[in-house]
């Protein structure tokens, strides 16, 4: 899924495909190293071609497997910056799930974020690719750099975490704005005090860079690669930066490069609007609807709820440290409802009890969202990595409070309910201590093989139209298009989906330019 946010709440939680349904993987922790570093990679020949300059001793890594708690783990160095080889380095986990039948190749896959662990992603290769591709592929995933098992990046402790999680994340005066922004800050010059050197170099550019280092290190020649949501960018970066070494890489649920900041939270903002109407629109025809019995009016009920939530919190069990249903958490819980028609019942089922009073269910939505426990911990740190590679990945918006007001204002008619709490998305990024690397920029991929784009026609976080425009920018681009809900396709039920992906990655099918599901 792709989890795009800053400090609060939705805007933290609005990124990264399969999150919810990510399994444990290896257990073992990376950390800073010399140049020199040991670790579970040798150096030996590489037969995947020749090294980019400088970095011969980083590509010609042999990984050295051993048995982890799912597959097999590895861990693979890279420099913490491409621009000086010789200096620091840090250690990327990798785990292995090898293929069923006879190989042909390794798919490294991609779940997004950006944070979202690619180790637990590929220890769950059953339920993300065909029986037939298993046979096929060892499915390959890696944490990215200051992720999880990966020099992970941690700015503040749990208990904060919450607070800002659970915080309003659409003010509504003068007052709220001030705290808003003062969070931030705050979250901010925590990075700067906690995060160390590696904060200024986790960019989706640098991580594609990991990923060919990983390319060569497993003895593949070209790269495939399946990337969902946040995966997307990370994919078309890399096939920017080395498009004669993309194999059969599939994108699903496109984040596209060339997104301003300002873009992107007014396109979320419409896809969570869209995906909002068709659960209204379900919701509202079964008897027991606690939205009533017509969509509009449920959805004005469902945002008098949730401005109610400013002034009267709602109260929840079963949480070591949170008993109250803040705001922050509510959106939390509603947004990660929408990522898959699959949980609208259960979607229902929380509102029922939070507008009745208990909000135990939509805050366990929330929490199962990011990624929290009931005893208070955390299982990754996707909340607090996501804002450092946003943040070095495009430049921040200018103006301040007034363009937060102006974007505010702007999305009210196309997505009242999500777009007061998107239009402050990019405000983190304004203090953040490291100027952005990155820029918005359109991906060709000049000279690589047929790149497959997959969209959904309401995705929640990727909208449609946002792989309509990486498939139209890209060189040699294939379109599958799928008319449903929910984010992400491949592998969520669709026939026709499952069939058009397994045919280009298992026997390299030439797709048409468009494919209709």
């Amino acid at each position: 899924m792709t989890r795009r946010s800053t400090s609060r709440s939705l805007r933290v939680a609005l990124a990264a495909a399969g999150a919810l349904t990510l399994v444990a993987g290896c257990s073992s922790s990376s950390s800073h190293s010399e140049a020199t570093g040991a670790g579970s990679a040798t150096t030996s020949a590489s037969k995947a071609g020749p090294a980019p300059s400088g970095l011969q001793s980083f590509y010609s890594q042999k990984l050295e497997w051993e048995k982890c708690d799912e597959g097999e783990c590895a861990k693979l160095r890279v420099p913490i910056d491409y621009a000086k080889p010789s200096g620091a380095t840090i250690e990327i986990a990798v785990n292995r799930q090898k293929a069923t039948g006879t190989k042909k190749g390794s798919l490294v896959v991609n779940p997004g974020g950006p944070g979202a662990s690619g180790v637990d992603y590929a220890a769950a290769a059953d339920s993300i690719v065909s029986s037939g591709v298993r046979e096929s592929f060892d499915v390959v995933g890696f944490d990215p750099r200051g992720v999880q098992r990966s020099a992970a990046i941690t700015c503040v402790g749990d208990a904060e975490l919450d607070d800002l999680l659970g915080a309003d994340p659409s003010p509504d005066n003068a007052a709220e704005q001030k705290e808003l922004l003062a969070a931030d800050k705050s979250f901010a010059d925590a990075c700067k005090k906690n995060a160390g050197p590696l904060l200024g170099h986790v960019s989706t550019e640098e991580a594609a860079k990991d990923m060919d280092v990983l390319r060569a290190a497993l003895g593949e020649d070209k790269l495939d690669y399946l990337g969902k949501s946040y995966g997307t960018f990370l994919g078309a970066s890399y096939a920017e930066q080395f498009p004669k070494k993309v194999g059969r890489m599939v994108l699903d649920g496109v984040l596209p490069p060339d997104l301003t900041m300002a873009e992107l939270n007014a396109g979320q903002a419409k896809g969570f609007e869209t995906a909002l109407d068709a659960y209204l629109a379900s919701c509202t025809k079964e008897s027991d609807c606690p939205l009533g019995s017509e969509p509009a009016a449920g959805k004005k009920k469902l945002q008098e709820f949730l401005a109610g939530l400013d002034d009267k919190t709602v109260r929840a069990e079963g949480d070591s440290r949170i008993d109250r249903l803040t705001e922050g958490w509510a959106v939390n819980g509603i947004a990660a409802g929408l990522y898959d028609e699959a949980s609208w019942p259960g979607l229902t089922d929380a509102l029922r009890g939070a507008m009745n009073g208990d909000g135990t269910l939509l805050l366990a939505s929330g929490k199962q969202y990011a990624e929290r426990n009931d005893d208070g911990t955390y299982n990754g740190n996707i909340m607090q990595v996501i804002n450092a590679v946003t943040c070095l990945d495009r430049p921040a918006p200018t103006g301040g409070v007034a363009t937060y007001e102006k974007e505010t204002k702007a999305l009210a008619k196309d997505a009242p309910t999500w777009g007061s709490q998107l239009a402050w998305a990019g405000a983190i990024c304004a203090d953040w201590p490291v100027k952005a690397t990155g820029e918005a920029k359109s991906v060709k991929a000049a000279g690589s093989g047929p790149i497959v784009v997959v969209g959904t026609t309401r995705d929640p976080a990727t909208p449609y139209e946002w792989s309509e425009r990486l498939e139209k920018q890209l060189e040699n681009g294939r379109l599958v298009s799928y008319d449903g809900d929910g984010h992400t396709a491949y592998g969520r039920g669709s026939e026709c989906v499952d069939s058009a992906i397994d045919s280009y990655l298992l026997e390299g099918k030439n797709l048409p330019e468009k494919t209709t599901c």
